[in-house]
């Protein structure tokens, strides 16, 4: 058992960098708490007694376990959950949250998506709803531009910032109030932004968004070369508009967004289908996932599927009783984390919408 210096709990901002972070993360055991809340400046009680509920339910199951195989006091764990559900409920809530604890790490994370309420305790977190999470709100650049003016923000868990870029905020170039033959041309001006925009988003790529009035935003984007991820334009001149009214301007768009990456994931798996490339049975999944080449796991929403591994440890068994420590609580989140690490990327998408009655698709490379 581990006699480490208990870490403090972190209240984290959802970012992909801090899923990647928690999904190498191992230890067991590793104790994730998830629950709906309502949004508000403080929690709701009826959300309080959930994730009290869930946290007994963690000290029930840990209880049952020999500690001589922990890696950390199943009591101190325990009571660093009391101490973080304390804390978060003053604190403000939105459609869901997530608290991580282990040997090593306490973390809090809310989410902008109602979830399942459950405990998972596995040698890993359970991850697949902050993934669910960034696929809803996806992080994003938003460009906001005129013929004169440019500005990068970056949307990190709802919220708009200036990029940490050293071509932004740009101005053209001027000599003054007149009119100069040396002021900087408008499409040479246009040109430097896109040149800057390439630096900002080969350091950090993402999905982007351009703020402008036309003809503006038609002539940046036929001269762009950094327009490949553009999730959409919003017309209209809004350089110094606040950033709660950016953020309803901008979403929309960003929904169309995703409702045609979810498009694009079921025309993935219909192309495959038809070349053998593809896997809707989830043992088929687990096994090819791990010694294939993933692309593609599209998977229902709702889909949860506690398993034990077989003897070879390529096969899962099916089963119930989840509160067993040889037990998966969700193989379906470990597969996520496999094809991610692997490479892969991931479409969660609404009951119903894989062909065939499919509840997962595995979509490989040649």
């Amino acid at each position: 058992m581990s006699t480490a210096t208990t870490p403090r709990a972190a209240q984290t901002i959802l970012t992909a960098q801090q899923v990647t972070e928690l999904q190498a993360m191992r230890a067991y055991p590793s104790i994730s708490i998830l629950a709906t809340t309502r949004p508000g400046s403080t929690m709701h009680g009826e959300d309080i007694s959930t994730l009290r509920s869930l946290a007994a339910s963690a000290a029930r199951r840990l209880a049952a376990e020999d500690s001589r195989h922990l890696d950390a006091d199943p009591e101190s764990l325990v009571t660093a959950l009391h101490a973080m559900i304390a804390e978060a409920a003053g604190r403000p809530t939105d459609r869901g949250v997530a608290l991580f604890v282990s040997a090593a790490d306490r973390r809090r994370v809310n989410l902008p998506v109602p979830v399942v309420n459950r405990c998972v305790i596995d040698p890993t977190f359970a991850t697949r709803d902050l993934v669910r999470a960034l696929q809803h709100t996806p992080h994003h650049a938003v460009l906001l531009l005129s013929t004169n003016e440019a500005r990068l923000l970056h949307d990190r868990g709802g919220v708009l910032t200036p990029a940490a870029s050293g071509g932004f905020p740009a101005r053209r170039r001027t000599l003054g109030a007149r009119r100069s033959r040396a002021d900087e041309r408008p499409t040479d001006f246009l040109r430097r932004v896109d040149r800057a925009l390439g630096v900002a988003l080969r350091l950090d790529p993402m999905p982007l968004v351009l703020v402008a009035a036309e003809p503006t935003a038609s002539r940046f984007h036929h001269l762009s070369r950094n327009t490949g991820r553009l999730a959409g334009v919003v017309k209209g001149s809004h350089l110094h508009t606040g950033a709660d009214e950016l953020t309803a301007l901008t979403r929309p768009v960003l929904q169309d967004y995703l409702r045609s990456r979810a498009q694009e994931a079921l025309d993935l798996v219909e192309q495959r289908a038809g070349g053998g490339r593809v896997l809707t049975d989830i043992n088929s999944a687990w096994l090819a996932a791990r010694w294939e080449r993933p692309e593609l796991l599209a998977v229902e929403e709702d889909f949860f599927y506690p398993a034990r591994l077989g003897q070879d440890g390529d096969s899962l068994i099916p089963t119930d009783e989840v509160d067993r420590p040889d037990v998966i609580d969700d193989a379906v989140d470990e597969l996520i984390e496999i094809v991610l690490g692997r490479g892969g990327w991931i479409a969660l998408l609404p009951p119903g919408e894989l062909p065939d009655g499919a509840r997962l698709a595995l979509t490989l490379h040649r």
